[in-house]
C-alpha cells in the first residue's frame, strides 16, 4: 500500500468536535449528533465528509496509549464562515504535506492500515510526523462496514532532512 504524496491548501471546515481516546470511542456519538445536521451547513462546497483527529503536542505516536485522549471532528468543507449553524463550530485545517492511503474495505479494519501506515511505511520512509491534524476523507466509495468500501487517510509528513 503505497500513498500518494499530495500538498493540500488550506481548508475551511464546518462541523462538530468531541474529546475522546481509543479506549473510549466516541466516534459513533459524534456522527450521530453531525450526519443528520449536515444539511444545514448550506455553503459547503463538497459532499466528502472529513473526519478528522486533532492530537496535542504530548501525544506519543511511538508508544500507543489506549487512554490518551485527542480531539475527534465531524466536518465538511466550505466556501466561509458566514453561517454556522447552531451547535457546530468552524475548524481551519492548516495546509501542508500529506501522504495520502486507500483504505479498502470495512472501518473496523482501519487499525491494520494505520498499524501498516505508523509501523512500517513511515519508518521506512524519508518522512517523518508532522503536528498537524490527521484526517479522513469519506467520499462517495465510504459505505462504513462495507467491504467494498473506500476511504482516503491524510497522515501529515515532512521531510526527514528538515528536523
Amino acid at each position: 500500500m503505497e500513498p500518494r504524496i499530495e500538498t493540500l491548501a488550506e481548508k475551511k471546515l464546518i462541523g462538530m468536535r468531541i474529546k475522546m481516546s481509543f479506549s473510549n470511542n466516541k466516534t459513533f456519538e459524534l456522527r450521530k449528533n453531525f450526519m443528520p445536521r449536515r444539511k444545514e451547513v448550506t455553503n459547503s462546497v463538497t459532499t466528502d465528509l472529513f473526519s478528522i483527529q486533532v492530537y496535542d503536542q504530548n501525544y506519543d505516536f511511538n508508544i500507543f496509549d489506549p487512554e490518551a485522549e485527542f480531539e475527534k471532528w465531524a466536518a465538511i468543507e466550505v466556501s466561509d464562515f458566514n453561517l454556522i449553524p447552531y451547535d457546530m463550530e468552524p475548524f481551519i485545517l492548516a495546509g501542508g504535506l500529506y501522504a495520502v492511503f486507500i483504505h479498502k474495505g470495512a472501518a473496523s479494519n482501519g487499525p491494520k492500515t494505520f498499524k501498516y501506515i505508523f509501523g512500517t511505511w513511515l519508518p521506512g520512509s524519508d518522512y517523518i510526523l508532522d503536528h498537524r491534524p490527521h484526517f479522513e476523507i469519506l467520499g462517495q466509495k465510504y459505505i462504513n462496514e462495507d467491504p467494498a468500501s473506500e476511504e482516503e487517510v491524510w497522515i501529515p509528513i515532512k521531510p526527514e532532512e528538515l528536523v
